[in-house]
């Protein structure tokens, strides 16, 4: 027999393969009811993606709302239905919503991952609703409302795989198609906005815009690339504080409002033909070919190439500074949408270029829709907790309506608009409140799981370094969570509610995705992995005067500690102002070296806590406190950073929190221990404070020398105003990393200017904690 070698392994497109032909997904999210139109012979599956979230299936066909066209008797209330905006659906068989019934799915304890398929007899529509209620604060077995899934197998697939368009954002107002190797032109109206969608995926579109008033009199102002980048400070706006586009005279054009993709260019020309001549592609269609056909209309002068905004298009710098490009990051429906600042004629390509990865090889179609200016849509940019998943857009906080009112310096923080710092203070005086009276901080970004079931104690035991079986109840611990390399995917709070139910506090959706991947590696299927950030935000109060401050304010019952009473890491369920207050869970943590306190309620209750800490606050000066001043305390009190001072190719005693890693007294095993022992036993890096002489700041990444040798890398850096000094976090070689030893940072390249600097004890401030501690 001839023994036939395996194939080698195909590329990995997450999020870009090919759907299998005919099955079709639709999200359900708490609260709310998706419903899909089913044909003959079709399949229909409800997946309960994180366990115990309940569904109500509704069947509407020639029979009413019966179930008989999946053969299943509909016997309980369509709680979700009867309230939703579904009724024109509802009347197209006949059915009063109000009446609606449904069959309910999965129970209190199905498992992660839980099915239900049932197959159509006849034309119907299934109605699949996620019923939720709001997780109760007080309740340590709570289960917070999670999302479905439902998965559709047609019995008749489309026989192109041509991917679906999204559906609109509002009614729009111009839905214009440019076929592939093509470009259209077209008017836009100041306030309206201009949705540009990569149908297939991986296809570059560029745009172009000019104000029509000036072409009216001969005079053409367009989008410009230069001045933009030096008003933005960005190689490209994106939404939020830098999301505008300039003309050469720096007046706006359009506003970048929403941006599912993050990848775009503003230093490329769009292709032209000199570009494929000098390929050996003479003749080769061209966006700047085709723009000046389509411009021409309009008295717009004819270009050898285009300066254009040029969406989905990846480029970037490589360490030579070549201007580098490759595939693009959109994924089929992904957009921009912009905002017209003033009358427009603009105009928009499918990249004809297939000689090159600029379309992936493949030129596919864009499509443009224009909306309404009065219609209103949120700024956002998409997030993807892994490459498969649905993009999340960016929102508010609870508390938004408070701080909204008190600045607009906001910045988008991990899929929420959080202030950086507030009008009419700034960033120096937010600190000085935290660290002479006291500050509250909206801290709601924080992803927060609901970790519940027999099996619970086990998962976090197995996945975190610290000892999670002496957790008691009603105390907080911080530790890290490693992989098996030892490196540090995150590091994060447990709250112990009870005996089997924990809340896990992190800074990244991944978390819960890996915990779960965790629980099935071992088998642990006794155990609930549930998102709960939605259902509780979260302020900080901190400072030396926040005890004094919130215990005006703060009740607990006789089961609970005295809120004065609250140690260090210790957390207490209770009510703001009586025993009829909102629900509350007050924990003693802080991210600020002060003494201070969490405070975490459901978002319905956000503006009523925010309100009550505000009135209480004002005899002792509180201060609202953004992201810029946080930056500030933190890096005095030497509490680390994702992404700054830690990533997965760092492990804890790089990280400067090896106190976390308890591997004498923890005698379980728990992922990366292995690994942990080995590092430990030989260091090679380790995090230092850097006392900087003079003025000059050092930054995040810049080069710590012993001569000429590169010893370490500055992972955070600040002016500290308490100290008059700019310090820094330093990873740098155990060789170097003794108290008072002289270093250098680089600037320039490192070589040409150099800060003098020298180890000293960190935290920088309190380094013994007393402060919060007290």
């Amino acid at each position: 027999m001839v023994q036939l070698s395996p194939p080698p392994p195909r590329l990995l497109l997450p999020g870009l393969t090919p759907r299998e032909p005919g099955v079709e997904t639709y999200p359900v999210r708490p609260g709310g009811l998706t419903g899909v139109r089913l044909a003959p012979g079709d399949r229909i599956t409800v997946i309960d993606r994180h366990g115990r979230q309940p569904a109500e299936l509704t069947v509407l066909d020639r029979t009413g709302c019966t179930g008989a066209a999946l053969g299943i008797t509909l016997d309980v209330p369509a709680t979700v239905l009867r309230t939703s905006t579904a009724s024109p659906v509802a009347a197209e068989y006949g059915v009063d919503p109000h009446q609606a019934l449904a069959v309910q799915l999965f129970g209190t304890w199905s498992a992660a991952g839980s099915r239900e398929t049932f197959t159509a007899a006849e034309e119907a529509v299934a109605l699949v609703a996620a019923p939720a209620a709001p997780m109760d604060v007080h309740d340590a077995t709570a289960n917070p409302p999670s999302d479905l899934l439902v998965e559709v197998r047609r019995a008749a697939p489309r026989r192109t795989l041509e991917p679906l368009l999204p559906e609109p954002l509002a009614e729009p107002v111009l839905d214009l198609r440019i076929d592939a190797a093509s470009a259209r032109a077209y008017e836009v109206k100041k306030g309206q906005y201009v949705q540009v969608i990569d149908v297939g995926g991986r296809q570059c579109s560029d745009f172009l815009a000019f104000g029509s008033r000036q072409l009216q009199h001969g005079v053409e102002r367009g989008l410009d690339a230069t001045t933009t980048r030096h008003f933005t400070g960005r190689a490209y706006p994106q939404p939020g504080l830098h999301g505008k586009f300039y003309d050469e005279e720096a007046q706006p054009l359009v506003e970048v409002v929403r941006d599912t993709v993050g990848r775009h260019d503003t230093f490329g020309l769009a292709c032209n033909a000199k570009y494929y001549e000098d390929m050996g592609y003479p003749g080769h269609l061209n966006c700047t070919d085709n723009f000046n056909e389509r411009l021409s209309g309009y008295g717009v002068a004819a270009r050898t190439g285009w300066p254009a905004l040029n969406l989905f298009y990846n480029t970037d710098f490589d360490d030579d500074h070549r201007l580098i490009f490759d595939e693009p990051w959109s994924r089929p429906g992904d957009y921009v949408l912009l905002r017209a600042m003033t009358d427009l004629v603009c105009a928009s390509s499918a990249c004809p270029d297939d000689i090159d990865p600029s379309n992936a090889w493949v030129p596919t179609d864009i499509h443009v829709r224009v909306y309404d200016a009065r219609r209103s849509f949120s700024m956002a940019i998409a997030h993807r907790v892994t490459p498969e998943a649905e993009p999340t857009l960016t929102r508010p906080t609870a508390f938004a309506p408070r701080t909204q009112a008190l600045t607009r310096q906001f910045t988008e923080y991990r899929g929420f608009w959080l202030p950086d710092s507030y009008d009419n203070h700034g960033p120096q005086a937010e600190y000085w409140a935290c660290r002479e009276r006291a500050a509250v901080m909206d801290l709601s970004a924080l992803r927060k799981f609901e970790v519940t079931g027999p099996d619970a104690e086990t998962l976090l035991q197995a996945t975190l370094t610290r000892d999670i079986r002496k957790l008691s109840h009603g105390q907080v611990v911080y530790s890290a969570m490693c992989n098996e390399t030892g490196g540090m995917l995150d590091d994060c709070t447990v709250f112990r509610l009870g005996d089997t139910n924990f809340r896990f506090v992190g800074g990244d959706d991944y978390d819960g995705v890996w915990l779960r991947e965790q629980a099935e590696r071992l088998g642990l299927d006794r155990v609930w992995v549930k998102p709960s950030t939605d259902q509780l935000h979260n302020i900080a109060v901190q400072g030396p005067a926040s005890r004094e401050l919130l215990a005006g304010i703060i009740w607990t019952p006789p089961t609970q500690p005295a809120f004065t009473d609250l140690g260090w890491f210790r957390f207490a369920i209770g009510r703001l102002g009586d025993h009829n207050g909102i629900p509350l869970l007050i924990s003693r943590t802080g991210y600020s070296g002060e003494l201070g306190y969490e405070i975490w309620t459901h978002p319905r209750d956000a503006t009523a806590l925010w309100d009550a800490v505000r009135e209480a606050g004002e005899p002792f000066g509180l201060t609202p406190l953004g992201l810029q001043a946080l930056d500030m305390l933190r890096i005095e009190a030497g509490l680390v950073f994702a992404g700054y001072d830690f990533c997965d190719q760092t492990d804890p005693y790089e990280a400067g929190i090896g106190f976390t890693v308890p591997l004498k007294s923890k005698e379980d095993d728990f992922v990366g221990r292995e690994a942990l022992l080995a590092r430990k036993a030989s260091p090679q890096r380790t995090l230092v404070g850097l006392e900087l002489e003079g003025n000059e700041p050092a930054r995040h990444g810049d080069c710590v020398h012993v001569g000429r040798s590169q010893v370490g890398v500055v992972t955070s850096a600040t002016r500290s105003p308490i100290l008059r000094k700019n310090i820094a976090l330093c990873r740098i070689a155990v060789q170097y990393g003794d108290l008072d030893t002289a270093v250098e940072i680089g600037k320039l390249d490192g070589h040409r200017k150099r800060i003098p600097a020298h180890v000293v004890r960190f935290p920088f401030y309190d380094p013994d904690k007393t402060r919060p501690r007290s």
